[in-house]
């Protein structure tokens, strides 16, 4: 069985990844600046790990902790994320400063922190979104951290090819999180109607991909949406 590193495991996407593998009977090690609302389904193969990837100090001591529980690290999957929107001319520089910290950097420190313990065979899954590769008014500062994710999968992805590690992107269109939960009614609706399957997506339908993504032995340097054909799309419009 494999060993799963997951940033941002406590909610949404990142939960979900956790329990599904945990079910399958892998280990995880669920990484976090928050603790678990709820409990995990499958308390014996759940780490939850206290580490903030802004910090480097705070993920290398998580690292640290995952390999003393578990021995190694197989599966790294960069879910960790925030979301402050704003355009160019009203977002503030701390703001931005806090989401491509999280989202872009902080996955960078991960790998940075995780990479020299991965054997062959291991892999990386980032998780992207759909505003890193088409322009969203007003988010400016995430759609911005999500591209530079997108660069990060593939330089990786070549990088560590000759090592038999594998790196990976997910694009998640619109899920239900506590994230998209912010939206006003209105602006759900409207973003619902640019979607062709007519509905927003769930964290176990992304993390399926994720799992399947870690499992495959041939792919690397891939992007893959999981956004109900919203990509698809050339002028939004169903």
């Amino acid at each position: 069985m494999s060993v799963w590193l997951v940033t941002g495991g406590s909610r949404g996407i990142g939960r979900a990844v956790a329990d599904r593998v945990a079910a399958a009977g892998e280990t995880v090690a669920s990484f976090s600046r928050s603790a678990w609302i709820q409990p995990p389904a499958h308390p014996g193969q759940v780490l939850q790990v206290k580490a903030d990837v802004t910090d480097a100090d705070s993920i290398r001591h998580g690292v640290d902790t995952a390999l003393e529980a578990f021995g190694a690290i197989d599966v790294v999957v960069n879910c960790a994320g925030v979301h402050r929107g704003g355009r160019i001319g009203s977002l503030d520089r701390s703001s931005w400063d806090d989401v491509v910290g999280t989202n872009l950097t902080g996955a960078f420190e991960v790998c940075r922190a995780v990479v020299p313990l991965l054997r062959a065979g291991s892999a990386i899954v980032n998780v992207g979104a759909v505003v890193g590769l088409r322009g969203f008014p007003g988010d400016v500062a995430y759609g911005s951290a999500k591209a530079g994710l997108g660069g990060l999968t593939r330089v990786l992805a070549v990088e560590l090819a000759p090592r038999g590690i594998r790196v990976n992107l997910v694009i998640p269109g619109f899920v239900d999180t506590d994230m998209t939960a912010e939206l006003s009614p209105r602006a759900r609706a409207r973003i619902i109607e640019t979607i062709p399957a007519g509905r927003t997506g769930t964290p176990e339908e992304i993390a399926e991909v994720i799992d399947a993504m870690a499992r495959a032995t041939y792919m690397t340097g891939a992007t893959v949406p999981v956004d109900g054909g919203l990509l698809a799309t050339l002028g939004g419009a169903r």
